[in-house]
């Protein structure tokens, strides 16, 4: 499906929300973005995140609505606005009751990981030393999760269950944002062959700029990620990749506790990158805010993308995975 223009759409944020970051979306010409509304919040937690998400869309109707369905990209490009898509982190809003996958489906969300960095009822997190695959209760869900139009994202997920998804998922998954471990050996970035298996299967990647996940860290040069790009499109094909920017503006440091730790733990998790107190790096300054996404375009064209391939890594590819996954199966 094709709009009028081509739309720019961001495959994952969890920025601390207000006005002044909805106008900037508005400035930066950013169509659409995935937001994740859940990390470890259960589903009456999941539900007041969205009553918040609904006074949001109430306050601030000419900059944001609720998308639920791939033509609501076409929508917010006519109405210069962005349309808000939900997702969780973690499956911990649908506890574990396989029940609440639809539930939560008709309530507005459009991805949930199947894992955040540790071992889950579904599959088994990143930061595990073991990786047993996708649990029973996973296939199960995976299952369900096709049927209603419910995306499995595996951006937190270690190898083996990644790879189990992916063979699973009737339908295509998606890593939302993560970057091939081949440009950096970050805990959460794929090896090429989790990408090769996702791109055969039709699935998307998107390219996270959370420092973490760069090469050179914040100091990582906008020509050094977009040629990155320009390698994984040769790996993967140009119709599979997309922007997952991680984007965690405004956040205070504290929220990385909540992030790393919920509720399994009383010790801080300091995960990768750093042995200090949990705290959010900053960003690269190529990429600070959704005002940058132009550049961004301008990068993508000097590391030797065409202005149509460019257009589908910022947008059209995510939209067409949007359309072929977001409705039930009839």
């Amino acid at each position: 499906m094709r709009t009028k223009r081509a739309p720019v759409i961001d495959g994952l944020q969890y920025a601390n929300w207000s006005g002044k970051i909805f106008r900037q979306m508005r400035e930066g010409g950013v169509d659409a973005v995935h937001v994740t509304i859940s990390y470890h919040e259960n589903f009456r937690e999941t539900v007041l995140n969205i009553e918040q998400w609904n006074r949001w869309f109430e306050q601030y109707p000419d900059l944001i609505f609720h998308g639920r369905w791939a033509s609501d990209v076409d929508v917010a490009i006519d109405s210069n606005r962005t349309a808000i898509f939900f997702g969780f982190q973690n499956p911990a809003p649908i506890e574990d009751d396989i029940g609440l996958v639809e539930i939560v489906h008709t309530l507005g969300a459009r991805f949930m990981q199947l894992t955040y960095n540790n071992q889950s009822l579904l599959a088994t997190g990143c930061y595990e030393e073991n990786d047993p695959g996708v649990t029973r209760m996973g296939k199960q869900v995976i299952k369900e999760m096709n049927r209603v139009g419910l995306v499995v994202d595996m951006s937190h997920s270690a190898e083996h269950s990644t790879l189990q998804a992916i063979e699973i998922s009737e339908r295509p998954i998606a890593i939302t944002h993560a970057n091939p471990q081949n440009w950096h050996p970050a805990l959460r970035n794929k090896s090429d062959t989790v990408l090769k298996a996702l791109a055969e299967s039709g699935g998307m990647l998107g390219f996270s700029f959370y420092p973490h996940h760069l090469a050179g860290k914040t100091e990582c040069t906008l020509q050094s990620f977009c040629e990155m790009a320009a390698r994984t499109a040769e790996l993967m094909g140009i119709n599979q990749i997309g922007i997952g920017s991680d984007l965690c503006q405004d956040q205070p440091d504290s929220v990385v506790e909540w992030m790393r730790v919920g509720r399994w733990s009383k010790e801080i998790d300091y995960g990768e990158g750093t042995a200090d107190k949990p705290g959010f790096p900053p960003q690269p300054a190529w990429f600070t805010d959704n005002r940058s996404f132009p550049g961004l375009r301008k990068g993508l064209l000097d590391a030797g993308f065409n202005e149509d391939d460019a257009d589908k890594v910022l947008g059209l590819n995510w939209l067409k995975f949007f359309a072929e996954n977001f409705d039930k199966q009839a």
